[in-house]
């Protein structure tokens, strides 16, 4: 691994699983030390077992600011300093704005921005101890709106604004801050979406390029590494999702409309039925949230 982490702490959010749980392992591997922060007990313990006592854990749902606050200060009083946090935390929803019920619309950006805003400011005391830096993850999603995830669109819209904010107001902190661009990555979100709604499945892959790929856990791992290590402004997964960024413009203009709204039409009522017969709004890794419950009981 080319990128060095010695003498760094670094905070992970969202770090149960997945990706968050991969840049740990990175992390530590390169010679640094990580807080983990998450929603499974269970297997936060058990990745903190795993990379010794390069790594502890705490139990925090970044939609609880107290919890958040809690967690990122026990750590750096833990490590002694933080160095790196990597705003990781978020989760996607199923069904169209018409249908989705409120509590899961809300879940999605509460976690998906709000989760990043109590990231971000309770870890900043901490950066500007040290002169850190901040990743945030958002999404391709940022620049490519795509019908039926309007939820996770915005959220991940608004994570980068917010993030592009939040670099302005910590500049003369010494504090960096970069934003982070995942396309789809082959996690549990990705293949229960497709599971579960086979026409989502099916309009993933008529996307044009670069919005149409699928990339590896290994390699989004390795780019969000790379990003942390040299500081970066921007970290696209993969490189060509910069792609979407310059093109963003054109994708919502008048000009691409009629493919758009040709594409969406064929597509939402599919998507409608099969989420109505799914009876949730979220994959299976996601709590119910009372209405899906209730839902569920009645059916």
């Amino acid at each position: 691994m080319a990128q060095t982490f010695t003498g760094k702490v670094a905070l992970v959010t969202g770090a149960a699983r997945g990706i968050g749980a991969g840049v740990a392992r990175g992390i530590v591997e390169a010679g640094g030390r990580v807080a983990l922060v998450g929603l499974e007990p269970e297997l936060l313990s058990a990745l903190a077992d795993e990379l010794g006592d390069a790594a502890a854990w705490w139990e925090a749902d970044v939609r609880d600011g107290a919890a958040v606050q809690a967690a990122t200060d026990a750590a750096a009083a833990h490590f002694g300093r933080l160095d790196l946090v990597l705003a990781n935390a978020g989760i996607a929803s199923y069904g169209t704005v018409r249908q989705i019920d409120d509590e899961a619309f809300e879940r999605v950006v509460d976690i998906n921005v709000n989760g990043v805003f109590r990231t971000l400011k309770y870890a900043t005391p901490h950066l500007a101890k040290t002169k850190g830096y901040a990743l945030v993850v958002a999404s391709q999603a940022s620049f490519t709106p795509l019908a039926g995830l309007a939820s996770y669109n915005a959220s991940k819209a608004g994570a980068e604004t917010l993030a592009l904010a939040y670099k302005q107001e910590v500049a003369h902190l010494g504090i960096a801050v970069g934003v982070c661009h995942p396309s789809w990555i082959d996690t549990d979100i990705v293949r229960n979406a497709e599971k579960d709604l086979p026409t989502f499945r099916r309009v993933r892959q008529q996307l044009p390029w670069p919005a149409n790929g699928t990339t590896s856990v290994e390699t989004c791992v390795e780019l969000i590494l790379a990003g942390l290590a040299k500081r970066k402004g921007r970290a696209y997964v993969p490189k060509n999702v910069i792609v979407s960024n310059w093109t963003k413009s054109l994708v919502n203009s008048p000009l691409a409309w009629p493919v758009l709204k040709r594409m969406a039409s064929k597509a939402v009522p599919g998507m409608e039925r099969e989420v109505d017969a799914l009876g949730r709004f979220h994959h299976a890794h996601v709590p119910a949230t009372p209405s899906e419950a209730r839902r569920s009981q009645a059916g």
